[in-house]
């Protein structure tokens, strides 16, 4: 048996083994090429996550329709909302390719926001303060309700009903009015506070005012001055 010599082992090795190793190579390139390009997917629902920060519960992105299966390919592509577009429920979301011959394409998405509102629970008249058994909290997909809908329980303190609310109804803030504390024409208390003092004076009301809204006031020195109601029926002046 006659044993190869090292010009054919060499020879061996170039036909064989090195294209092997090169074909590997340029497969690893490939593969990472392709892992770091993100899919319009990735990049719609990391824009339209990004537009959400901040809404009143946990964010749910989903495509609609065929999605971004049609569209293009692209490297680099790039999310937008039209103007004026918020991003609540369905929504158009705009692609944009700037490659050799751009594209602008738009893909039906819907941005789900599972939060907690309130509900009447039984029927309550115009004009009642709301009590601690007239309303109920209950969670879902605020997008699917009125834009209005009450999501804090903060919202419902000293409040009153403007209309009836049916039993099961959403509370939405245009149902509401803050309870009214000070009458047009009452005399009130003007409070001016800053660090370290206290100064007050009597004054009278030119409007009526519920908590925390603004209201005006004439002193008995006959100055006007402008402030915000409080819950005690005073007026604190800005400072």
């Amino acid at each position: 048996m006659t044993l190869p010599t090292l010009a054919e082992l060499r020879d061996h090795a170039l036909r064989t083994v090195l294209p092997a190793a090169a074909f590997a190579l340029a497969c690893c390139f490939t593969a990472g090429a392709a892992e770091s390009a993100p899919s319009v997917d990735t990049v719609i629902e990391k824009y339209l996550q990004a537009q959400s920060a901040g809404l009143p519960g946990k964010v749910t992105i989903s495509l609609e329709g065929r999605g971004t299966s049609a569209l293009p390919a692209c490297d680099a592509p790039e999310a937008f909302l039209p103007p004026g577009a918020k991003p609540w429920g369905r929504v158009s979301v705009g692609v944009r390719c700037q490659a050799e011959r751009p594209w602008t394409r738009f893909v039906q998405a819907h941005v789900a926001v599972e939060g907690s509102y309130f509900v009447a629970v039984r029927a309550i008249d115009a004009g009642r303060p709301l009590g601690a058994g007239d309303v109920e909290e209950r969670t879902g997909d605020l997008t699917r309700l009125p834009r209005s809908i009450v999501t804090s329980a903060a919202e419902l303190n000293g409040v009153v009903t403007a209309n009836r609310v049916a039993p099961g109804a959403p509370l939405r803030k245009e149902l509401l009015r803050g309870v009214t504390v000070i009458q047009q024409g009452q005399a009130v208390k003007v409070v001016a506070q800053g660090q370290g003092f206290v100064v007050s004076t009597e004054g009278k009301a030119m409007t009526g005012a519920a908590v925390g809204a603004v209201v005006q006031a004439r002193t008995r020195d006959g100055r006007l001055v402008s402030g915000v109601a409080d819950e005690e029926g005073q007026i604190q002046l800005a400072q």
